[in-house]
Parts: structure tokens; sequence; C-alpha cells
């Protein structure tokens, strides 16, 4: 065949009756923020965009949990089982995730230690991690992963985690026995403040001076004075809040409420809420962006939620995949 009929020939069969091969489906775009979810159903994080598009979805070791951000490294704690009043040994390790390849790099082993709950790192590495079997507060070398010192927390069922900011002291709310954890990290040295029932989600003010303490059955948030490690005041709040966060000059404080299914949120200095913005379900969890964007998440109804704290309107609604479960979630630029 000379190469006249052979590009005759080719142009026939380009042109000819057989339908086109339909063109590979294009990956979700990202304009402006991502949302990123850790999904305690789906045993992974996933990263979405405030339309709800999945972007990328990378698996876990067991139902995570809590979640803590180092630059460009995500800590999550692979707690094990679904909730805290569910029984089972639990899970024993600390996800490792590099944000930018969004993909798993690594782990931190605890070993004896199972069911982590909360988490957080310290100004100067440290990073700090409850363990709910048994009841303790690991310490972990971020440098080589490894554990290197275990404390008692002085209560039952260690739940959040905060470091004090010169990174000296951990605040470790123990759920179950009403109280309030200082640990000094150097030595285990403990003291602790009796504050309510179930004890859960903190946050500290700027300058360290106060931790705000979310108290699930006691529709309370309690102010602690770090130095003095006594109850400054209370702030009444509405059903069961969960999780709390500071707006940018720190007279509102917003929460997740996981009895009235909705994000909470009050003036500091009044010590009482101002309204509430409803969720589609239970809220569990609460993260700040920025000075005034709260996060919350209702698991259940799978849908994340970005809420303007001093307008108290929802800025964007996420709805994630079906049966992922969200619970902490974090917006990326």
């Amino acid at each position: 065949m000379n190469r006249f009929v052979l590009a005759i020939a080719l142009m026939s069969l380009a042109c000819g009756g057989e339908p086109a091969a339909e063109a590979p489906e294009e990956p979700a775009q990202e304009a402006g923020p991502v949302l990123l979810a850790s999904q305690k159903a789906a045993k992974s994080v996933a990263w979405y965009t405030l339309g709800g598009e999945l972007l990328a979805e990378v698996s876990v070791s067991d139902h995570p949990h809590e979640i803590v951000r180092r630059g460009d490294r995500l800590y999550v704690t692979d707690n094990g089982v679904m909730q805290i009043e569910n029984a089972g040994q639990g899970g024993n390790k600390v996800s490792i995730i590099d944000l930018e390849a969004r993909e798993r790099i690594g782990e931190v082993d605890l070993g004896e230690f199972y069911r982590p709950h909360g988490i957080d790192v310290c100004a100067d590495g440290t990073l700090l991690v409850t363990s709910e079997n048994p009841d303790q507060l690991l310490i972990a070398d971020l440098s080589d992963n490894s554990i290197t010192a275990r404390y008692e927390t002085g209560g039952e069922t260690p739940h959040i985690v905060r470091c004090s900011l010169d990174s000296a002291y951990a605040y470790v709310s123990n759920a179950r026995s009403g109280t309030v954890a200082k640990i000094r990290l150097a030595d285990g040295e403990r003291e602790l403040v009796e504050t309510g029932d179930r004890p859960e989600g903190q946050t500290l003010s700027r300058d360290g001076s106060k931790l705000y303490v979310a108290h699930r059955d006691a529709d309370k948030i309690v102010v602690v004075d770090t130095a003095g490690w006594t109850v400054a005041s209370e702030i009444a709040t509405g059903g069961s809040p969960v999780r709390c966060g500071l707006n940018g000059d720190e007279t509102l404080i917003a929460y997740g409420l996981f009895g009235d299914e909705a994000m909470g949120v009050a003036d500091v200095a009044e010590g009482k809420e101002l309204g509430q913005v409803p969720m589609a379900g239970p809220a569990v969890s609460l993260e700040m962006h920025g000075d005034d964007t709260a996060l919350s998440c209702a698991q259940d109804a799978g849908v994340c939620y970005a809420v303007s704290v001093s307008e108290r309107k929802v800025l964007h609604e996420v709805k994630v995949r079906e049966g992922a479960g969200p619970d902490p979630a974090l917006l990326l630029e």
C-alpha cells in the first residue's frame, strides 16, 4: 500500500462510524482552601474541595480520632475503636502523613499503650499523646519517633492534651474522673484540679495563662488559671460541648455541641452563650482556622462546616463521602 492510500485509510478509520473513546474523567480541581478531615469510620484521612469533591484519601492503621499539624506533617491518633464508650483493646499507632505528597510516610509505634486519643506537639517539637488502655500520657521524640517517657495522669480515660507555651507542661482532661491534670514533662510531677463532669476539649489563651475546657456532661466551659492551677471562671453553654476554640481577640469562644446538634458561640467576658448555628447532627469536633473561622463536623451525618464565629453564619458546608464518619477537620490553604 502506497503512502497516499495508507493516509486515506487512516483518515477513514479516524472519521468513520466507530465511536470515539471517552476522555478520562478529570480530577477535581482545587480552587482556594481545601478541607482535610480525619475520617473515623473510613479509617482514613481525606482531602476535599469546599464543594465536596474528594481530592485524595490516605488510609491509616485503625479508626483515627484526633489530629495535629506541624509544618508539612500531620500526626493522627489511630485509636482503634469508634467511640470512647466502646470496649476493645484498640490500636497502638500514631500515623504520620505528608500533607504535600498526601501519603502516609511513617508511624509512631506506641508498643504496650493502646487507644491513643489526644495529641499535641509542643513548641520544642515534643509529641504528646494520651492513651486510654492503660491510662497514660506518652512523650515521644519526633526525630526518631520513639517513646521517651510515660506518666500517670491521676485520673481515668485521659482524653485531650495540650502543651504549655514553654513546652514544660502537659494539660490533660481526665474524662471519666472530672479532673484536669497539669503534668511537668521533665519528671511527671502532677497537679489536679476538679472541674466538673466529663472534661474533654481544650484550648489555650494566646499568652498561655488560661486553659478553656469543654465539659460534655456539665454544659459548660471551665476556665483554668494555668499558673495557680485553679478554676478562674465558667461559661454556660448549650447541650454537651465537646471541643472549643477562641477567636482572634479572645472575646468569643466557639464550641461543638453534641447534645444540641449545633455549634455554639459564647461571650467570654460575660460567660454566657450568644447563640447557636444548627448542624445536621451531633457536633464531634471544633478547630479554629485564622481569627474567625471555626470548623466542626457532624460525624453521623457526614457533613463538615466552616462557620464565621463573629457572625454565627455558615461559610461552607462540605458533604464528605458516604460512611466516612468525619471527626476533626482543618482548612489547608
